[in-house]
């Protein structure tokens, strides 16, 4: 009847960015997985002069200076995003051959956002999954249970992708629990 499921390598990720309603332009990305590693990095080709007033006052000073070796063009991040991602599955990690998922909170802008790395959505690598899964999705399907509290550097992309690794954890044991 039920067949098992393969095991999943499960990344957690959050990305700032800049829209207009028509386009939407990468300010900074970051990603966790369950095993403490993380990548972040923030664009060289956003124009802050496009940011809303939220934006500028949440977002844009959080980032680390100009003179950061975390600023970099896009392929830059593109080309290192896909090697974090695959690196432990190509290095026979103990999760090798597992499928990569991608989770965020409220997670449709942040996989544009993350294909668009790639351009169109068929140049997405295909090891790399074509949608993000949502965890805010999952939070409401388990009944909200408890979440943790977000911390005060929030819309940082690396602190709230750390924070959507802490909701999963949150939401998995209050499902086990359940």
């Amino acid at each position: 009847m039920f067949r098992d499921r393969e095991p999943k390598y499960r990344y957690f990720y959050d990305t700032e960015f800049i829209e207009d309603g028509h386009t939407i332009d990468l300010v900074s990305i970051a990603v966790v997985d369950e095993n403490g590693r993380e990548f972040y990095a923030v664009s060289t080709e956003f124009d802050p002069n496009k940011a809303i007033d939220w934006v500028r006052q949440n977002v844009l000073d959080k980032l680390p200076p100009p003179s950061s070796s975390l600023w970099m063009d896009r392929r830059t991040i593109r080309d290192r995003l896909y090697e974090f991602l695959v690196e432990p599955i190509r290095n026979g990690s103990p999760n090798a051959g597992d499928k990569i998922e991608l989770w965020a909170w409220f997670g449709a802008y942040d996989h544009v956002v993350f294909a668009q790395l790639w351009g169109a959505m068929p140049d997405l690598p295909r090891v790399l999954p074509r949608m993000t899964k949502d965890l805010r999705q999952r939070w409401d399907d388990l009944g909200c249970p408890p979440l943790p509290t977000a911390e005060a550097n929030q819309h940082d992309a690396l602190a709230d992708a750390r924070h959507n690794l802490k909701r999963w954890e949150s939401m998995e044991y209050a499902r086990l629990m359940g």
